[in-house]
């Protein structure tokens, strides 16, 4: 089942957290200023409302005409009218509102996961990140429109109709006021709960999403480790989770919103009681119905209050999830003076030096332990050595995907925090064991490389890794569609585009991670030909299971629980006969086998 570092909550609603998104309403202000004057017109149109009513009683009361009748007709007609185009208005400028914040919130976390280091990433999934970018920016969009229209038009209507009762009768209005205590802290119980509780289906929600898109991604695994019903059963155990949860808001919502109106209710069977004494007493019946039409028309706007509530409330948890991403700090980024560095001499990588770097991916556990190397254009490193050594660690760090622990990689003599992370992570290619293909054509993935690289460039980067060939005899050649991921390709297929990718970048570094290890015979030879080309006057970092296709590497480097225990070219390392020794032998008499048992 998956778990995720979730971000530690508050215990209220924080007006800071929503005054710093309130920045993406900013450019929508005139839509929300529009938004928020229609809501005060409208809110006067309903507190005008019982003053035609009481006035048409009057009149009836004082014999007046059918001609005052007509009028004040015609007023109400006009008041619905404008009504009418108010509504009309209100959706157009909330949902422009709407649909222009959540793009520009997404377009912001979007832009923040692009340049979050790797560290990040290592402790949250996929489907625990897509909620944030789907189901957390439509919660704070709908707030941000919708939300706030309906507190600005129920502040507005309560408080109006609060000042107009006053102003009619005091006492009556007093009498009305005895329900506030109560309103208050029924409000208050149910707000507490309410958050409490959307804040759970929204971490139950995330883990979905990531369940699903494991569950989606492992399914060939799955089903051939038989396991549709383990996993079924750790998935029941969320949406039980999830049921449970939303279930609890769902009751709660339905308690609290009734709730609110019974209470209103009580305050207006008061205010009727009162004002029939009162009317009994002598006081105009207009302008008990004059009061009566505010009282009963406060539960409205009440409800609607108390449904904004509940949406702000709900989104409070998105609100602090998508500014805890947005907020979450860039520990690999450029130094200050990175930008204004003198690229003269950097136009070639001469060196690479790693001087005593040690790195752990938490601070209790080192993976590399005091590395020291140098590379010099050229040449090619390979690494080899038991899974877990750190041999992708190292080719991490010349990244800068993650940084050390201590030591420092220099590059031309200079430390590579000194220099612009865009230039350094510009000047690297890769081609990893299963490499990434992108939804689109077999061209459409090679120019991902290089954007403005012509057709004639693509199918001359092909020609160099050797990937012609099998794109010539596809239906569509180089217009052919990959498929998700690639899927429509071989293993080798994918290599080979992603080698032909890699280089058309025309990278000054090159980094092959077990690129021929998932690959048959054939493939690996046609990618260990293409990656000599690739690899000529370039410095290269190979990390390869196969030992055969790492003969030729300059430096071979056998890497045991973060330390370099073995340096040198194959021959030496042979002739030593120490671990490269025993692998290679041990691996070359398998392959043997192997070869052997296929030929029988």
């Amino acid at each position: 089942m998956n778990t995720q570092e979730e971000e530690v909550f508050k215990g209220r609603i924080d007006l800071g957290l929503w005054l710093k998104l309130g920045r993406f309403v900013r450019p929508y202000r005139r839509e929300l200023i529009g938004l928020l004057i229609l809501a005060g017109f409208v809110a006067g149109i309903d507190v005008a409302l019982p003053i035609l009513s009481g006035r048409v009683i009057a009149g009836v009361q004082q014999g007046g005409g059918v001609a005052d009748l007509w009028r004040f007709g015609a007023g109400y007609a006009a008041a619905f009218f404008m009504l009418a185009i108010c509504i009309f208005l209100f959706i157009l400028f909330a949902g422009r509102i709407t649909i222009g914040v959540s793009a520009d919130i997404r377009q912001a976390a979007f832009v923040k996961l692009q340049s979050l280091q790797f560290a990040y990433f290592d402790k949250r999934n996929v489907g625990w990140l897509m909620a944030r970018l789907t189901s957390d920016c439509n919660s704070l969009s709908r707030v941000f429109a919708w939300g706030l229209l309906d507190v600005t038009w129920g502040s507005i209507v309560m408080f109006a109709m609060a000042v107009a009762m006053f102003i009619l009768n005091w006492q009556l209005a007093l009498v009305v006021c005895t329900i506030a205590p109560v309103l208050f802290a029924v409000s208050w119980w149910f707000q507490i709960r309410i958050l409490r509780t959307s804040r759970a289906i929204k971490k139950t929600n995330s883990l979905l999403t990531g369940a699903f898109n494991e569950g989606i991604q492992g399914v060939r695994t799955t089903r051939s480790l038989g396991r549709e019903e383990a996993n079924l059963e750790e998935f029941s155990k969320l949406t039980s989770e999830m049921y449970r949860q939303t279930l609890r808001s769902a009751t709660l919502s339905a308690v609290f919103i009734p709730l609110v109106s019974a209470i209103c209710s009580v305050g207006i069977g008061l205010a009727l009681w009162r004002g029939g004494v009162d009317v009994i007493g002598g006081m105009e019946l207009a302008l008990l119905i004059t009061f009566l039409g505010y009282a009963g028309n406060i539960p409205g706007p009440a409800q609607e209050l108390a449904n904004a509530i509940t949406m702000i409330q709900n989104a409070g948890a998105s609100a602090e999830r998508v500014q805890g991403l947005l907020d979450e700090p860039v520990t690999i980024r450029d130094a200050d003076d990175a930008a204004a560095m003198n690229q003269q001499g950097f136009n070639r990588i001469e060196t690479i030096t790693f001087e005593n770097v040690s790195f752990g991916y938490t601070p209790e556990t080192l993976v590399l332990r005091d590395f020291s190397l140098t590379v010099r254009a050229g040449q090619t490193i390979a690494l080899v050595g038991a899974t877990g050594g750190g041999k992708t660690t190292i080719v991490s760090l010349v990244w800068r995907f993650y940084e050390p622990t201590s030591g420092r990689i220099l590059i031309n003599g200079v430390d590579y925090r000194e220099l612009p992370l865009a230039w350094l992570q510009g000047s690297l290619g890769m081609v990893l064991q299963q490499p990434h293909l992108f939804s689109g054509t077999v061209r459409e993935n090679i120019r991902y490389g290089r954007l403005s690289a012509s057709d004639e460039e693509i199918e001359q980067a092909a020609r160099l890794t050797n990937a012609h060939g099998f794109i010539d005899r596809l239906e569509k050649r180089y217009d052919a569609e990959v498929g998700e991921g690639g899927n429509r390709l071989s293993t080798g297929q994918k290599q080979l585009v992603a080698l032909a990718r890699a280089v058309i970048a025309d990278p000054k570094i090159f980094v092959m991670d077990e690129a021929t290890s998932s690959v048959d015979t054939q493939a690996e030879r046609d990618i260990q030909s293409a990656v000599e080309h690739v690899l000529a006057g370039r410095i290269g970092f190979v990390i390869a299971h196969r030992l055969s296709t790492i003969r030729r590497a300059d430096v071979i480097l056998v890497i045991d629980q973060g330390r370099v225990v073995e340096q040198g070219d194959h021959h030496s390392l042979i002739n030593a006969r120490g671990r490269y020794y025993e692998l290679y032998t041990n691996q070359f008499v398998h392959e043997r086998e192997e070869e052997l048992m296929h030929g029988v």
